[in-house]
């Protein structure tokens, strides 16, 4: 790829794809890989991405915003240096023009204009469910091993610890072999009376799938005699390694395969009542320049085509995804660890403000607690219950919140009793929520927004652990271990909080945090 030093202002000549940008004082960017959020905003630091080498198993969007109202987009992958050396920005795309755009504003104004013209809003959002009450998944609860027995005994769980019933995800291994998407007779004896049982409850049932197929079942021969999987050099199916061992893969780039998924999904939905799917993997890195496939590819398009598939349900979730903003799907931030430092949950909130400005609205921070099977096994495993609390205070106030492993099993009473007034707090927002939720479905704009997207002069670009969710409501989790306090920045104007008192920005100020609060404060209007 060939880097083209151009000056701030001067237009790129015609065939050329590279541009070299000055920074501004005081200005800050955004953008590209949803799971670099924890080194945004850039401008202080070097900072190197090449989009098309991995988007780390997360969301990315070819945009780069800017706080003085600038944009970079293209419709082929980013690679972009910051050099706090030199105050540059130096950014590429190969293959595809680069629009550089400025004068818009602010960060909002920036976004706004790069969403209507490159990812407008479909006017289409997830269910309602999906923000008006938690989510529940099997994952980390009963990790490889869900059954019928497990599933109901974990819905009554959710009832009797008082929690609302909501979207119910069936995580990996309900099924007889990957790419079958059957219903394992053993595990499942009958899986259509469990889910008109968890109906009836006010659940709704959501099962795991990838594009993945065993290499040793009747659906993989049936696959290969169809010419519906990735092929290698010599015409072979690819048989290639992954977290669940080694597996086949769908071409997702041949309609008929397509088609051979969502007859099978769709199968389930008529058969048995499924509401909708939790789409896993699909992530570019199981794809190679030498992969073989019906139409010419590349691992980025294969993400994309793999989310694609979810726009036909109502009930949805993926964790890769290259573009597609501003669709009706569920992005959920990659598998956290139990852990209060990085990877865990500090990343939670910087990493959510990096996807709401990717253009992913309809967002959700990964299960409580963490969702990365890794942190959760070994003999000498126990749960942080401060932390289980803290992540899901971290969590409340997006526009989507998820439990897997069971709070009423691991807590004490005592924090337990957290969880619950965590959850009623959380209820008491769902109609505000809902709303939001709609109006980023007309509208494109973020429902978790950051500090400076709502407040662009108020000096609050370097904010990453506290956000708005909308204009009105301030929320600042404690990320902290062991901490009852945390400084939180004011923007101007008049904060009440949830004890009715009343604080006058711009200011900072540190406000208590017991272990059972979550700091939140309504913007009064004046």
């Amino acid at each position: 790829m060939t880097m083209i030093e151009l000056r701030d202002t001067e237009v790129s000549p015609s065939g050329t794809n590279a541009r070299r940008i000055a920074l501004r004082p005081d200005e800050y960017w955004w953008g590209g890989v949803v799971e670099d959020g924890v080194q945004m905003p850039f401008r202080d630091r070097f900072y190197h991405c090449d989009m098309s080498a991995n988007i780390r198993g997360n969301q990315a969007t070819p945009l780069l915003l800017s706080s003085h109202g600038r944009f970079v987009w293209s419709d082929e992958p980013l690679e972009f240096t910051f050099d706090e050396r030199d105050g540059g920005l130096t950014v590429a795309s190969a293959g595809s023009e680069l629009v550089f755009e400025e004068g818009h504003g602010d960060l909002a104004g920036a976004y706004r204009v790069a969403c209507r013209r490159f990812f407008p809003p479909s006017g289409q959002m997830p269910d309602a469910l999906n923000f008006t009450a938690p989510q529940y998944n099997s994952w980390i609860e009963m990790q490889y091993e869900p059954t019928q027995e497990k599933v109901l005994e974990y819905a009554r769980g959710i009832q009797e610890c008082g929690f609302p019933p909501g979207v119910l995800m069936i995580d990996d291994n309900w099924f007889e072999h990957h790419g079958d998407w059957r219903f394992h007779s053993g595990r499942f004896p009958d899986p259509g009376a469990m889910v008109r049982q968890l109906h009836d409850e006010g659940f709704r049932v959501m099962l795991w799938v990838s594009p993945f197929v065993s290499p040793d079942c009747g659906v993989y021969r049936e696959l290969e005699r169809k010419n519906l999987l990735v092929l290698d050099a010599q015409s072979s199916p690819v048989v290639r390694a992954w977290w669940n061992g080694q597996s086949a893969m769908l071409d997702l780039t041949n309609p008929s395969a397509v088609q051979w998924l969502k007859r099978r999904l769709d199968h389930l939905m008529a058969e048995y009542g499924i509401d909708g799917f939790k789409f896993d993997a699909g992530d570019p890195e199981y794809v190679r320049a030498e992969d073989v496939m019906h139409e010419p590819t590349d691992a980025l398009r294969y993400c994309k085509a793999w989310a694609e598939i979810g726009l036909n349900y109502r009930f949805n979730e993926y964790r890769a995804c290259w573009k597609l903003a501003g669709q009706p799907l569920v992005q959920r931030l990659r598998d956290r660890l139990h852990t209060w430092g990085s990877g865990g949950l500090t990343d939670i909130v910087p990493n959510g403000l990096a996807q709401g400005l990717a253009g992913y609205g309809f967002l959700c921070p990964d299960m409580v607690g963490g969702g990365d099977i890794g942190s959760f096994t070994g003999d000498d495993f126990h749960v942080d219950q401060e932390l289980f609390v803290r992540t899901l205070q971290a969590s409340l106030l997006f526009p989507i919140v998820q439990f897997s492993l069971a709070p009423w099993r691991v807590l004490d009473d005592e924090h337990l009793r957290y969880c619950r007034d965590a959850v009623r707090i959380r209820q008491s927002f769902a109609s505000e929520i809902l709303a939001l939720a709609e109006y980023s479905a007309l509208t494109g704009e973020p429902i978790l927004r950051h500090m400076s997207y709502v407040f662009p002069h108020g000096g609050l670009e370097s904010v990453q652990d506290q956000f708005m969710l909308g204009d009105a409501i301030l929320a600042a989790p404690v990320t902290e271990q062991g901490a009852r306090s945390r400084r939180v920045a004011f923007p101007a104007g008049q904060w009440r909080a949830e004890d009715g008192g009343v604080i006058h920005g711009p200011c900072v100020q540190i406000v208590d945090a017991p272990l059972g609060r979550l700091p939140w404060f309504r913007r009064i209007a004046s």
